[in-house]
């Protein structure tokens, strides 16, 4: 039986037990860009996501990082090894820093147009390296999300709706010229039939009054039209041949896109590195797509346009194409470089919350237990 004395130590005693505290979950969102992307690639995008994640997710200690600005020419190889051991360091000093061990990082890949062919050639490569199939992966990666990356190769119509996108802009500038020299005769003409004795108001005119005229406004009058129409036409014409660079960049652009990933010209090695993405998902890791799809626009474009060929509806990895819609975009070209900018992709907020979402997802997958239900 316990004494007074110490049922008044018990009961004066409110001091709660202690509860160690629980080191929080650390997810790493690691972003990679395409071909000549920079580090500002993403925009504000990343810091944006960051403040959704931490606010959607309890216990959390969420890093958006942008993969530092790489050359992107040479073989794709060279450049998921420079990638992987970048990545590898990362989650060393990250772990480390955070106290919970290897495997603490939880790690997504989010790659953009052919960061997402290095995104997901990086994370197959890390599976391979693991000494048998029912080791731990390291670094952890849970997710691989790409936005706009062609892993089945570049849509053809972005070649042929680029070619037509020149042929409206030339025929604007055919008319903008062809209009200015209307201008300039018909005004001509007008200042011609002005000077014409027989006309009454002309006829009226004193000779010392015609003589002051042809010394004022009238008498530059015929060479300022013909002057101005010229300039008009100048730069009508300067305009079209400062636009021939814009109108050209679609084909440079992509072209330079083939020319540096020459895997995209490997019809077997691009659906392999696809059905590589589904079977990593089989084992716990997320796998979605973004593509952009622009709507029908009459007349030119009849039919919704996409930067990327999807893969067959009848194919197990259509499931994870999602569509990214874009009103404001003019070709396929700007709707995929201006993915990651409100002015230039209508649907950029939707895209937050959407990847979001699967990260969360992904998170949940992996067993981190702090995650709130999507």
């Amino acid at each position: 039986m316990a004494t007074a004395n110490e049922k008044l130590n018990v009961e004066g005693n409110n001091d709660e037990p202690a509860v160690p505290d629980v080191p929080k979950d650390l997810l790493l969102i690691i972003f990679i860009h395409g071909f000549k992307g920079t580090d500002s690639t993403f925009g504000s995008f990343p810091s944006r996501l960051e403040h959704i994640l931490t606010e959607t997710m309890d216990n959390v200690a969420v890093e958006c990082i942008v993969f530092p600005a790489y050359e992107t020419k040479g073989e794709l190889t060279a450049a998921v090894e420079r990638f992987v051991d970048w990545l590898t360091t990362l989650t060393v000093q990250k772990e480390v820093a955070h106290g919970g061990g290897a495997g603490a990082a939880k790690i997504v890949l989010c790659g953009h147009s052919m960061g997402g062919l290095l995104a997901a050639d990086a994370l197959c490569a890390l599976i391979k390296s693991r000494p048998d199939e029912g080791a731990p992966l390291w670094p952890r990666v849970i997710g691989c999300i790409a936005f706009d990356t062609p892993y089945l190769g570049l849509h053809p119509f972005v070649f042929k709706n680029s070619a037509t996108r020149a042929a409206e802009v030339a025929d604007t500038a055919r008319t903008v010229v062809s209009d200015v020299l209307w201008f300039m005769g018909k005004n001509r003409d007008s200042s011609q039939a002005k000077s014409n004795p027989s006309l009454p108001q002309i006829a009226a005119a004193t000779e010392s009054e015609s003589s002051s005229k042809s010394t004022g406004w009238a008498r530059w009058a015929p060479s300022a039209y013909v002057v101005g129409g010229a300039i008009a036409a100048g730069a009508a014409a300067g305009a079209a041949y400062w636009r021939r660079e814009d109108i050209t960049s679609g084909y440079n652009w992509a072209f330079g896109h083939m020319k540096y990933v020459g895997t995209l010209w490997d019809g077997e090695g691009m659906t392999k590195r696809l059905d590589n993405l589904l079977l990593a998902e089989k084992q716990g890791i997320i796998f979605k797509m973004f593509y952009v799809l622009l709507p029908p626009s009459l007349p030119s474009f009849p039919s919704p346009r996409t930067f990327v060929v999807l893969p067959s509806r009848s194919s197990p990895a259509f499931s994870n194409y999602i569509i990214s819609k874009n009103s404001v975009a003019t070709d396929e070209i700007q709707a995929h470089t201006g993915l990651f900018e409100p002015t230039t992709n209508d649907g950029y907020y939707e895209l937050g919350l959407e990847t979001a979402k699967i990260i969360r997802e992904a998170a949940a997958r992996s067993g981190m237990h702090s995650t709130v239900p999507t």
